[in-house]
This record gives structure tokens, C-alpha cells and sequence, in this order.
């Protein structure tokens, strides 16, 4: 489970936001959330899946809520959230697959997220339900055609204009990558170079064909500035408890294998948003995150963020340390 105490926000990250996004009181009106259980709102609550965060401890610490589960996989808001309340956003952008969540969708958008899920479609089959983020993109058509239907071009245009589109995705098919290969299943392991390669390749797929589903049939987005991307890259996973059980990793430490892994897949990460931002222009802003960067600042000096154990897991179970459902 992901623990976010109120007061360690990571306000750096939070900071980068307004200042690109926001130079005028104006805020953004809707938030479109994609990506992994690190901001998923409840989506796996919906789904036949081995991957949920409907029961206590998760939300423990959610106020809106009552200290009750909300299918997010952390003990309190997600990192979404966090950014949301930061811009002034007055209610969370509600789970996709939630009963009546396209009747918010004007007000806050929407959060497309899944837990477990992956960049990579077949990430995450052994929970058997989730969104991968190719789906999670279909879902964004379905809830453009929605907007263009309810508002007209004009106004979904300026909507869509000033939304902010988040994806944190990527840890899980790192993970994945990193168990133990079947040879009967016919699955054979790439090298790191390789992976990291068709990992970044096909996030900035998936993100060009979201930049053409908000521009399709809306052509006043082209004179009204640039769409808003927020790309995070991957944290440090060599020092989380399942990768330090399955490691072996003697206690303190982080497993310096797999953060070399991510780091790999994040230079590669920053390298595609540079390119993606060239290519498209003025039309769309591509931001890209530091998480690993900002993360491993917290580790290091986690006394200060009011952590005296960082590196075990906050709910002990099993196998050193590791509970269940703290995979993603």
C-alpha cells in the first residue's frame, strides 16, 4: 500500500505544475487520469480482478471518504489528487467505470486508471481484471464523443483546451519484466536495452493517439493553445518491499539492479517527451516528471518527511514483510 502523509506532499512536483500550467488564478476545470493502481481511484472495484484495494487499511487516512476504502491503493489521496487539490479543483475526478461518473465528467473529468495494469496490454494477466492503458484510451474516445455531444464543438473544445491529462504508467511492466521467466509459456525475456526501447516506444503511441482523439472533430483546439500532459516517469522500485523479498535485499538497502533498470527506461522516457514536444509544437505540452528523482530524496532523508521506517512495508504480511496487494 502507498503511503502519503499529508504533510510529505511532494511539493516540488506539485510546484513544477503551477508554475507551467497555471501562471493566472484560472485553474483547470477537469483532470483526465491515466495510468496504474498510483492513481487509481476505484476502477478495480468494478472489475472481476485479483487486484483491489476495497478493504481496510486502504483509505485509512481519507478524509472525503470517513477513513473508508475507496479502491485506491494508498492509505490516504493519490498523487493525483494531490496535484487536483494543488489547482484548485473542488472535487476529484471520479472513477471511469463508477456508476453515473459521466454525469461529473463536465465538472471534473475523469479518472481511466487501473491497478495492476500496464503501457503494455498483456501486463498484469496474472490479476486477470484491469484497463490496460490502451483500453484506458478508448475510454477517453468514448468520453470525448460524450463531451463534444453534450457541449458542441466550441465549448468541448475550450473544455478539452484547458484539461489536464496525467499518465503514470510503467512500473508494473518494469516489474513484470523483472519476475522470473516461464519457458513453457513460450515467454522469452528481452534484453534491458530492448525493453526499455518497446516500453518507451509504445507509451508515445498510446500518447499521440490520445493527442489525435482530442483533436478529432474539434478543430477550434489548434487556435486555443496547447493540451496539457503530465508524464510521470518510474520511482525507484528496487527499494520497495516486494522487490527487496523477492531480492533478497539486505535491509536499508535497494536493490541497485533494478533502479538502474527504471533509470534506463526514464532517460528513454525524457528523451521521447523532448521529441514529442518538437513535434507537435505549441499545440500540446508535454511535461515530464522526476517521481524517481523526488522519491529517492525522500528515502534518503525520510526523518525529516516524519518517517522513522521506510523501507518495510506499512502492513506486514507473509513472506518478509510483503502484503498482499502491494504489487502494484
Amino acid at each position: 500500500m502507498a503511503v502519503l502523509p499529508r504533510h510529505c506532499c511532494p511539493s516540488l512536483f506539485t510546484a513544477v505544475i503551477l508554475l507551467l500550467f497555471c501562471p493566472s488564478p484560472a485553474s483547470p476545470h477537469a483532470f483526465f487520469i491515466f495510468g496504474d493502481s498510483l492513481v487509481d481511484a476505484g476502477n478495480n472495484d468494478y472489475l472481476v480482478t485479483l487486484s483491489k484495494a476495497n478493504t481496510p487499511p486502504y483509505g485509512v487516512d481519507f478524509s472525503f471518504s470517513g477513513g473508508k476504502p475507496t479502491g485506491r491503493f494508498t492509505n490516504g489521496r493519490t498523487i493525483a489528487d494531490v496535484i487536483g487539490e494543488a489547482l484548485g479543483q473542488e472535487s476529484f475526478a471520479p472513477p471511469y467505470l463508477a456508476p453515473n461518473s459521466s454525469a461529473e465528467v463536465i465538472n471534473s473529468g475523469a479518472n481511466y486508471a487501473s491497478g495492476s495494469s500496464g503501457i503494455f496490454d498483456e501486463t498484469g494477466s496474472f490479476y486477470i481484471g484491469r484497463v490496460p492503458l490502451g483500453q484506458q484510451i478508448s475510454y477517453f474516445e468514448k468520453t470525448r464523443a460524450q463531451i463534444l455531444e453534450t457541449m458542441g464543438e466550441k465549448a468541448a473544445a475550450e473544455f478539452l483546451g484547458e484539461a489536464l491529462f496525467t499518465v503514470a504508467a510503467g512500473s508494473n511492466d518494469i516489474l513484470e519484466y523483472l519476475s522470473p521467466a516461464v519457458p513453457f509459456f513460450g515467454r522469452q525475456k528481452p534484453d534491458p536495452a530492448d525493453f526499455q526501447d518497446a516500453l518507451v516506444a509504445k507509451l508515445a503511441f498510446h500518447l499521440k493517439l490520445t493527442i489525435l482523439q482530442i483533436a478529432s472533430k474539434t478543430k477550434r483546439l489548434n487556435e486555443l493553445g496547447a493540451r496539457k500532459f503530465v508524464i510521470a516517469d518510474v520511482g525507484p522500485l528496487g527499494c520497495i518491499p516486494y522487490v527487496r523479498a523477492l531480492e533478497f535485499i539486505p535491509a536499508g538497502e535497494c536493490s541497485a539492479a533494478v533502479n538502474k533498470l527504471c533509470e534506463g527506461y526514464n532517460k528513454r522516457l525524457r528523451r521521447m517527451i523532448g521529441r514529442l514536444n518538437q513535434e507537435t509544437g505549441p499545440e500540446s505540452a508535454f511535461v515530464y516528471t522526476n517521481t524517481h528523482g523526488i522519491v529517492m530524496e525522500i528515502i534518503r532523508q525520510h526523518r525529516q518527511y516524519g518517517s522513522r521506517i521506510f523501507f518495510l512495508a506499512c502492513c506486514r504480511f507473509a513472506f518478509r514483510g510483503l502484503r498482499v496487494g502491494s504489487v502494484s
